[in-house]
């Protein structure tokens, strides 16, 4: 298999699993807003909304819940969290809004793992 073939399915396999962690998110309640939010600065896996509170979601298909959350390095954060900005400051809401940054961990034969908060901005 070739280098263009591995990222092809890497990137397969990303979209597969941020469709079962949107459904998750959905099933507790939150409204996607935005999936894949992309600028300069960096890039959010999905946006959900319930009421005022916004989840700035992290999308990580991993081995096992502890190499998920290591792959959210402060790089990563930081990365995410200029995206966040960015796109709250396009809400006409923004001074209502609540954001919270989380992580959903696709992991082999197991319901998403939802983590509130993985870290703080």
């Amino acid at each position: 298999m070739g280098a263009k073939d591995k990222r092809h399915k890497a990137y397969r396999r990303g979209h597969s699993a941020e469709r079962l962690a949107a459904f998750a998110v959905a099933l507790k309640g939150y409204r996607i807003v935005d999936r894949r939010y992309r600028t300069k600065l960096g890039e959010i896996d999905l946006i959900a909304r319930r009421g005022n509170i916004v989840l700035i979601i992290e999308v990580k298909a991993r081995r096992t819940l502890q190499q998920a959350m290591d792959s959210v390095n402060p790089l990563a954060m930081g990365r995410i969290e200029a995206a966040a900005d960015q796109w709250l400051a396009r809400q006409p809401d923004h001074d209502r809004l609540s954001l919270r940054f989380d992580l959903v961990a696709i992991l082999p034969w197991r319901w998403p793992v939802h983590v509130p908060a993985i870290f703080i901005a």
